[in-house]
């Protein structure tokens, strides 16, 4: 009996290593599913398909936050998907921050290569853990963990993140809370935010009602 369910775990284990494809490349013109995009048809990949030149270029950082995020994700990266692992650029003008934001879907490591950046995250049991970051130097961020990068130095930073996804998803907090159609009164009695600095933020990021 033993030997029999040992012989059919084997079998079934064996079925499944031989399913397992080595790649699925981004067909963004097929459906999304929680695992990432479709498949392209294996005969029309090609090695540009897992090449990105993207992050060469820096990004545009005049606007309210000063920083431009540059993300290499899957479909724009087409052989991220599926892998469990994704890249994004961010460039940083003089006094820039990538506000309190976080990643439902994964982890980040940061990696600075010019400038000081401080960094920081802030735990569930609301404990805040703050760094700050020279060339070479790199920082980790937990899964849904609320955190945040600023530029703390004096000319422009550059650093590379790394995600633990294909698509680590992104919601920032002062966009979630202030450039919605969520009434006012509902955010001040949320936030214990007055009805005036509500209204201001709300001006500042385009939000309504």
């Amino acid at each position: 009996m033993i030997i029999h369910i040992f012989f059919i775990l084997s079998l079934v284990s064996s079925t499944s290593f031989a399913s397992v494809l080595d790649f699925c490349v981004a067909d963004p013109k097929g459906p999304q599913n929680p695992s990432g995009y479709s498949c392209k048809n294996p005969d029309q990949v090609t090695e540009n398909d897992f090449a990105f030149s993207g992050l060469a270029k820096a990004g545009n950082t005049s606007n309210i936050i000063k920083a431009a995020v540059t993300p290499a994700f899957a479909p724009a990266f087409a052989g991220l998907n599926g892998l469990d692992v994704s890249l994004a650029r961010l460039d940083l003008a003089g006094g820039g921050v990538i506000p309190l934001h976080t990643h439902p879907g994964a982890s980040e490591v940061l990696v600075v290569i010019q400038g000081t950046i401080s960094a920081g995250f802030i735990s569930s049991a609301n404990k805040f853990y703050l760094k700050t970051l020279s060339r070479g130097d790199s920082m980790v961020f937990p899964q849904g963990l609320l955190h945040f990068q600023l530029n703390s130095g004096k000319g422009p930073a550059l650093a590379f993140v790394a995600f633990g996804s294909s698509s680590p998803g992104l919601q920032i907090l002062p966009f979630a809370l202030f450039a919605n159609d969520l009434p006012s009164e509902l955010v001040e009695a949320t936030t214990f935010l007055s009805d005036e600095e509500v209204k201001k933020l709300k001006g500042v990021l385009g939000g309504t009602n």
